[in-house]
């Protein structure tokens, strides 16, 4: 039980850190923009229910921390609860000039504007982080030189930290483009010729497999989680079978139609059994489609890390806006498929699953996590530009109502539409919650 709970106060953990630091972000969005715009905050709320500590501000502002992390609100000047509902005895006693600092007197403009900076800050800070990443990890330098080997069932025979690779198995590698295009093309063998250039002088050598079957992620709520496969783990047979490239791995599990495959596995000198049942899942193609293969958990890398270069700030920010369209892309093909039946709804995860994939993240290192945390921030970010009311797509439909009939939706009509809003995202919460339970 010790270990068990030890585990879950990490996920937890974890959790609750990444959400907060989202949900800060988001709702420091809101109040900043407000405030240049004129409009007062009264209330920052990082989580709900009842406050542990808090202060106020010279500006009369409330900053508090409160005993239900999930979450967040900015109740700005006017408002009748954290969803910006419009407190209208209130506001029917103030005059013309205070009435211009609550949520429901400024103009549309500002109002707007304040609106759209939750989803717009967590994007920027997604990006930002992004680039902070790429900066701290750098790119492969060209050609392909090797920075340091990762310890591997069998020697790395004549490849060495600082070789430049110039060709493999007979093909020119004169960029990282081509580097990866030879791995496709090379068959699977326990090693591999190498053309390299070492202290000036070119020599051939031989070396391990480039791409081989060793674990360097694991995805939550995998078959490889559960049974306890470990970063740095090469699975050095299937069914018996020896292998010596990832691509063999996933085609054994592909192929394997979800009955279990028993992998033969080194770890640090040891060779370990286990017997693994394959997951159906649903992974997004690079045409915005959807395939649905059988999969373990694994995902694998090349035999060394390469020696990498700190890339320049346009090469960065380049890398981190690409990387932000291909999730924003994926999760709206995502929804879409799930929608029209194409993919199961299964791949909807509520706060569990959420929590799961911090934990997991958290657990492969600090970069995992800091990506982990801009995937979400994305996430955040795009729902709540969806046009539901509740969320900030919601209120952004009803300021271009304004804008084009010159009045905004009468007050009843706003607790209509909010509490239909809510009950939407209620039930959506409820459906991914139960997802979490009970799918596979």
């Amino acid at each position: 039980m010790i270990p068990s709970f030890g585990g879950l106060l990490y996920t937890a953990v974890a959790f609750v850190v990444a959400l907060s630091i989202i949900v800060a972000v988001h709702e420091y969005g809101h109040y900043i923009v407000g405030r240049w715009s004129g409009i007062h905050a009264e209330v920052f709320s990082l989580g709900f229910g009842p406050a542990l500590v808090s202060r106020v501000d010279r500006r009369g502002t409330r900053w508090q921390i409160c005993a239900l992390p999930f979450g967040g609100f900015v109740r700005f000047f006017g408002d009748s609860d954290a969803a910006s509902g419009k407190d209208a005895e209130a506001i029917s006693t103030l005059t013309p000039e205070e009435r211009r600092h609550t949520m429901h007197g400024a103009p549309l403009w500002a109002r707007a504007a304040t609106v759209l900076a939750g989803p717009a800050f967590n994007f920027i800070f997604a990006i930002l982080l992004l680039v902070v990443l790429v900066m701290v990890a750098g790119v492969p330098t060209d050609p392909p030189t090797v920075g340091t080997l990762k310890p591997m069932p069998v020697a790395s025979a004549g490849l060495q930290a600082g070789d430049t690779i110039l060709a493999m198995g007979g093909m020119p590698t004169p960029d990282s483009a081509s580097f990866g295009a030879a791995i496709g093309k090379l068959p699977p063998t326990a090693s591999v010729s190498y053309d390299i250039l070492r202290d000036g002088q070119k020599m051939t050598v031989e070396g391990p497999f480039p791409m081989p079957p060793r674990v360097e992620g694991l995805s939550p709520q995998s078959a490889a989680i559960d049974a306890g496969v470990k970063l740095g783990d090469v699975v050095t047979a299937v069914d018996g079978k020896p292998i010596w490239a990832f691509e063999q791995l996933r085609t054994a599990v592909g192929d394997s139609g979800g009955k279990p495959v028993d992998l033969t596995i080194w770890r640090n000198g040891q060779v370990l059994h286990e017997s693994l049942t394959p997951k159906r899942s649903d992974l997004p193609t690079t045409g915005g489609a959807f395939e649905t293969r059988w999969l373990i958990g694994i995902s694998g890398g090349l035999a060394f890390d390469p020696k990498t270069r700190i890339p320049g700030p346009a090469e960065a920010v380049g890398k981190a806006f690409s990387q932000t369209g291909y999730i924003v892309v994926s999760s709206l093909s995502g929804l879409y498929h799930m929608l029209t039946g194409a993919i199961s709804s299964c791949n909807l995860h509520g706060p569990i699953g959420i929590a799961e994939t911090s934990g997991v993240a958290a657990s492969q290192g600090v970069m995992s996590f800091f990506g982990f945390i801009a995937m979400l921030s994305i996430a955040v970010g795009l729902l709540n530009l969806f046009p539901v009311p509740v969320l900030d797509g919601g209120h952004l439909v009803f300021h271009v109502w304004e804008a084009i009939t010159g009045s905004p939706p009468s007050d009843r009509a706003l607790k209509v539409l909010m509490g239909g809003g809510l009950f939407l995202i209620l039930s959506l919460m409820a459906f991914a919650l139960s997802n979490d339970v009970f799918c596979p």
